[in-house]
């Protein structure tokens, strides 16, 4: 008898995530390319699979957690995919970060097939990943995300069904936009107080109680030595990478390409992270942009 669940992708999220699906009372089965994240889902009382094929077979809910669109779409349409493999009426839980319109043609896809399908891309990073505090963005069917609730619900606390297919990818694409513009214009705060004498941790606290606060200033404040357990502490590592939110600004200035919407500082943001990744920061946490705007 196979697992209910199939999880692909147990990288830094899909590990979590996989892992309390475990924690709740699931019998889940890992796929990754990475055997030591395989081993160390196995040792957190996950099943280790040994043909993709024969676990989609067996199972009622495959889920992916993938770094790209192109991975995604390998995933699902190739020859050892989903698509080919699992049984019709299977729900399928994507919540990688893709293009809008990738997700669309997927679950127009898994429909035609017989699939429920839905994208929920998540917020919340490692941190809110190992905790099962995530917020998920779904978007499909009204009854594909009913379908998906109880499983969603043991890996995050916060559930919003955003529209039809593609509309959880739209809202993730807007919420990260944002985040690395909001990330940007912190570090750049941070940075011109503390060349004029201002304490860093003074600074925020003025600001977190200002018109100015945010998200990013009370949570990863990437001024190092603010906050203890923010990767700004830590070598900006452990956090979200400079080219995962790289990528996701991409998604969002190709969205806005492709819908004649003009989002100035979504590019400029965009093009502040490629540079910086250039330079060899690519696998440092986003919040390092900080360093980028130092004074020389």
């Amino acid at each position: 008898m196979g697992a209910e669940v199939v999880f692909i992708g147990l990288g830094t999220m899909g590990l979590s995530m996989a892992t309390n699906l475990v924690r709740g009372g699931l019998s889940v089965v890992g796929f990754d390319l990475m055997p030591d994240q395989v081993a160390k889902f196995v040792a957190e009382g996950g099943l280790r699979g040994e043909s993709l094929a024969g676990a989609l077979q067996q199972a009622k809910v495959v889920c992916t957690m993938l770094p790209a669109s192109q991975h995604v779409k390998d995933v699902y349409l190739g020859e050892d995919g989903v698509f080919a493999h699992a049984r019709p009426g299977t729900l399928l839980i994507d919540s990688s970060t893709i293009a809008p319109e990738v997700a669309r043609q997927l679950g127009q896809l898994a429909a035609e097939r017989g699939f429920e399908m839905i994208d929920a891309p998540v917020s919340g990073g490692p941190v809110g990943a190992r905790a099962g505090t995530l917020t998920f963005m779904a978007g499909g069917t009204a009854k594909g995300f009913e379908r998906a609730q109880p499983y969603l619900q043991k890996m995050g606390k916060a559930l919003y069904h955003a529209g039809d297919h593609g509309s959880g990818q739209t809202v993730k694409v807007c919420n990260n936009m944002l985040l690395g513009i909001v990330m940007i214009g912190t570090a750049e705060a941070l940075q011109l107080g503390m060349a004029n004498g201002l304490d860093p941790k003074v600074l925020t606290e003025i600001i977190s109680k200002s018109s100015g606060d945010n998200w990013v200033l009370n949570n990863c404040n990437p001024c190092p030595g603010v906050m203890p357990a923010a990767p700004a502490s830590n070598g900006y590592a452990g956090g979200f990478g400079v080219d995962l939110m790289l990528k996701d600004l991409g998604l969002a200035v190709e969205n806005a390409l492709s819908t004649r919407c003009s989002v100035p500082l979504g590019a400029l943001a965009r093009n502040v992270y490629d540079l910086h990744s250039k330079a060899g920061n690519g696998k440092l946490d986003y919040g390092s942009v900080f360093e980028m705007l130092a004074k020389s």
